[in-house]
Order: structure tokens, then sequence, then C-alpha cells
């Protein structure tokens, strides 16, 4: 590098003097012109004289350039190459960001995860085949998920020429008590309440270019037209039903979209759910709980005490769908799913109904019956997505608990009851088992104190005193629902069932029974609540789990801080 400095000097001092000889011979001759000439030379010299000034500095720094270290390095080194002298120590903090960067496939794992009805991994795969059309390529085409109309973020919808459908989920059923044979099902909301419309199903296989294009069987309404809101222009809950051909029985469509004819371009493209594990590895009882809506209520230490007792009398696992809660209850959720208990579902209200929080709340409570009927959405996703995991679902809210009397949990329970239930000859098998309610009031513990020995903050050990009567049989009943059987589901009883009529078994009241944990008695039945609450009883029959409950509560408030931890 040195030698290299000198070349370039010794190159710079030779133009240089060529310079001054140039311009002292053109000097010469215009001193020769006489006195314009000599005004001309004047000018000249001046100009000589600014050259010098600007050379002159740069021949002295030669010398100095030949003894200096090497060349400095290139400004966008600068910071790296700095003397460790002039830089502190330890480096200054930074800011405590995010600084992780997604893969695709990071983002369609994240984008399956938070709406699972979307197809994206088998629409990433294809997406660039051409061959996925039916018959020809304008008719029936594969479409893009970029094509597809959501709506409030885990719907679809489909236009058609008699009214709208916002889809929620699909579900191949596949089970051997269903007549129809192997069928996608499809949970929607249609705003007519007797459909009449001829829609097909656009059925995508893994295994196949074209699409299977079939007629859909039936609209199974899921609600009975005696509980109100039965009329046109209302969102009303349906399941569809895709009949697969028999040259694709045996195969399970990756995705379905609904048309109203064959070759239509679909605006909806959903994932059909399908986990069916070895008959082996089947478990006996999980839970399905309604779209939580707690925004400004806290109920996470009741929340706690429930999860812990439905789980020592045998939940294997939880289902919550949630609307909006308060962040205590988010907290106890996360606490729980990561302990693999609790499975949370974000769901929304379709249609025009309001999805702000608060605003969310105000009209669920005043439209009692829209909220009744949205209930069934979640109700038959938990169902259709979890049927071939569990022999029993059942759906409880996190007020009420199905309480064995004679027995330490729910499996044993059912293993009394089954050998009672049998039908008579010619009698469908049954497809639920229900416990008569009864109310544990808020108001009656409170005209008898505190008791001793159970944590006060524990509200079902300390609610200890209940209605004398249960409410009339068949009101506001809880059940175990055999999934094998059951077609659609309602919060009380199955609305239809395969293999024949439904058969719901009243669980004997020595038995079993559902204790209900309110404030007081449900609207419908204000006028009777008086005398339901006339002459309480003691009743500490959900104090034969207090010890185990009190320990498996103490331990996860403390775990989640809500309790100071042991000294």
């Amino acid at each position: 590098m040195l030698a290299i400095s000198e070349k370039k000097t010794k190159n710079a001092e030779k133009g240089y003097l060529a310079s001054y000889k140039a311009m002292r011979g053109w000097v010469v001759r215009w001193w020769s012109g006489g006195s314009r000439a000599r005004l001309r030379w004047l000018c000249a010299l001046l100009c000589w004289g600014a050259l010098a000034a600007l050379a002159l500095p740069r021949l002295q720094q030669a010398p100095a350039l030949r003894a200096s270290a090497p060349p400095a390095p290139p400004a966008r080194l600068l910071l790296q190459s700095e003397p460790a002298a002039s830089t502190p120590a330890t480096p200054p903090p930074r800011p405590a960001t995010d600084t992780r960067v997604l893969s695709e496939e990071e983002l369609v794992a994240d984008a399956e995860r938070r709406l699972p009805s979307l197809p994206l991994a088998y629409w990433r795969k294809h997406k660039d085949d051409k061959n996925k059309f039916f018959k020809k390529k304008d008719c029936a085409p594969f479409p893009s998920i970029y094509d597809l109309e959501f709506h409030n973020t885990y719907w679809q919808t489909f236009h058609s020429s008699q009214g709208v459908f916002h889809f929620y989920g699909a579900y191949m059923d596949a089970r051997n008590t269903s007549r129809i044979g192997p069928a996608v099902r499809v949970l929607a909301v249609h705003d007519r309440i007797k459909p009449a419309l001829a829609t097909h199903c656009q059925l995508w296989f893994e295994e196949r270019d074209a699409p299977v294009v079939v007629r859909n069987l039936e609209y199974k309404y899921v609600w009975n037209s005696k509980w109100g809101n039965y009329r046109d222009h209302v969102l009303q809950p349906y399941l569809l039903a895709c009949v697969l051909p028999q040259e694709v029985r045996h195969l399970v469509p990756a995705s379905v979209s609904i048309v109203e004819n064959p070759c239509d371009r679909a605006t909806n493209n959903l994932r059909v759910h399908y986990h069916r594990p070895p008959v082996e590895d089947r478990k006996e009882f999980a839970v399905c709980v309604k779209g939580l809506d707690f925004l400004h209520e806290d109920l996470s230490v009741r929340l706690v005490e429930w999860i812990e007792l439905v789980r020592l009398l045998g939940a294997d696992k939880i289902f919550f769908y949630e609307l909006q809660v308060h962040p205590n209850i988010t907290k106890v959720l996360e606490y729980y799913t990561a302990q693999g208990a609790v499975t949370v579902t974000p769901v929304t209200l379709p249609g025009g109904q309001p999805n702000l929080p608060g605003l969310q709340h105000m009209y669920l409570k005043k439209k009692t019956t829209h909220k009744r009927q949205m209930e069934l959405i979640p109700y038959n996703d938990c169902l259709y997505r979890h049927m071939y995991e569990y022999r029993w679902l059942a759906l409880l809210d996190i007020d009420e608990i199905i309480v064995p009397l004679e027995d330490d949990d729910w499996s044993s329970l059912m293993k009394r009851v089954l050998p009672l239930s049998t039908p008579a000859e010619g009698k469908p098998p049954r497809s639920s088992y229900h416990a008569s309610n009864l109310y544990f009031l808020d108001s009656l513990r409170h005209e008898h104190g505190w008791e001793e020995g159970v944590p006060r903050h524990l509200h079902m050990l300390q609610h200890v005193y209940r209605t004398r009567n249960f409410t009339k049989p068949g009101q506001y009943v809880k059940a175990f629902h055999e999934t094998e059987r059951v077609l659609a589901l309602h919060n009380h009883f199955p609305l239809a069932c395969l293999g024949g009529a439904c058969s719901s078994y009243a669980l004997q009241t020595e038995h079993a029974r559902l204790q209900h944990y309110r404030a007081d008695c449900v609207t419908a039945l204000s006028k009777s609540c008086a005398e339901l609450r006339a002459q309480p009883v003691r009743d500490t029959a959900i104090w034969r789990w207090r010890e185990p409950l009190i320990a498996r509560t103490d331990t996860a408030l403390r775990a989640l801080g809500f309790l100071p931890p042991h000294r």
C-alpha cells in the first residue's frame, strides 16, 4: 500500500511540473506582444499564482503520506473497525423489541391456527396447479384464498339468488350410524326459514385434480320454530349435507365450497375437519362451553374452581369458545391451555350483529333469542370436531356441574347407569343421559353466613344451600351426549339423531343431578322462584371432593398470582 501511495505522489509531481513549463512558455509568448500583451501577461501571472497556491499544499503533504499508516477503511466499515479504546466496555442497551422474522411456513401455520376453517396448507400446495377445475377451465375452478369472501373473521359468505349464507365450518361425518353414508356436514347460518334453493358442493380431494360436485342433500334446521325468531331475514342455524359418491367414499375431502350452480366460481372454501384417532385411544368425557361473554366481569377465581372440579369428575378436556372476556379470565385460560387441559376457540357473531366489545354484551343481553340461536354454532362445532375423540360430550356453563351422588366420577356413574337405561325392544338406542336441575342460589347462602373450613373465595364449596325442589322434569337439564348418535345439538337436548329418533334417559335423582349456581332463578321462572326458594335445604354433597378441590385450586391460584405464594 505504501509503494502505491509513493507512485501516486510521483505522478502528481510530474503533472504539476509539466503544467508549470507550459504556463512559462505561454507567458513568454504573451510578453512579446506589446502593452496589451503585457496586460494579458499580468492576468496570466495571476492565474499562474492561483494554480501554484492550489498545488503547493498537495506537494507538501506528499512526504507525510509516505510515512503515514495504511489508509482508512471504507466508511461502511468504520463502526466495525474503530479502535477498542474508543468504544465503551459494554455496549449500550437496546430496545426490548421482537426481532423475529417468520418464514412463510410459520406464517401459514399461524394463520391455520387462528382460522382452522381455512384450508391454507392445501391451497398453498395446489395454488399453481393448472388442472384444478371441473371439466373445463371456466367450470368450478379451485378458488384462491385471496378471492374468498371472509366475514367477521371466522366466517365465509355465499350470496345466492335466494338469500345469504355465512359458513362457519365443515366436517367429515363417517360414523357408522349415519344412514346416508360418508358425508361432509357444513355448519352455517342462512336468512331464510324454509330454504328451497338447490345448492351444490364442490368437494376437493388431495388425490384428484378435478372437484367432485354433488347436490346438497338437506338443510337440517338446528332450532325449533316454537322458540322464536321463526321468520325470514333473521339468521337461522343449519347443517348442510354433501354426500360422497360411491367412487370417492374411501377418500376424505380436503376442502369444500358451496355454490348455486355446479360450475360457479366459489367465494367460499372450507377446510374439512377430520381427526379420527385409533379406537383404543378414544377417551370418555369432554366438556363444551359456549362463547364466554364476561368482558367486565372478573370470574377468574370461580372459573379455576369450576375447571378443577370438572377435571376431578373425569373430563379429559374442556373446549371453550370465547367472545369477550376479562384479562384475568384470559390469564386463567392460558394457564390451563399450557397444561393441555383446555382449548380456547375465538368466535364472532355473523351478519350485522355487533362484535364490538361491550356493545356485543349489551346486544346479547337484550336479544336473548338471537343469543340462543348463535350458541348452537359453537356447540355443534365442538361436537363435529371432537366426535371421534370422545364417547360423551357434556354442554355446560361455568356456573353448573353434573354431580354424581353415589359414585366418585362420571365414568363410574355411567357404568352404573348404562344397564338401567337399556331401551325397550323396538325403541331407538339412547342418544343422551340428562340430569335434573337444582338451584344453589346466592341469596340462600347470604342468609346463613360463611362455611367454616372452606376458603371464602371458593364459590361452589361455600354455597351449600339449595332450593328444596328440582325444576320441572325436562326443564333446564344438562346431559352427556353419545357422540355416535347425535346429529345436531341444543343446549339441553339433541335436536336430531342418527339411526332413528333421539332418546334421552333421565338420570335418577338419587344417582346424579345438575347443580346450578346462580344469583337468582332464570327470568322465565320469576313467578315460581319464590316457591322454589322457600324452605331451602342445606346440601353438602359437593364436599366429597372438598380436600382435593381446595388443594388444586390453591395451587392454580398461587401459580396465577391471585394468591400470595407459600412461605
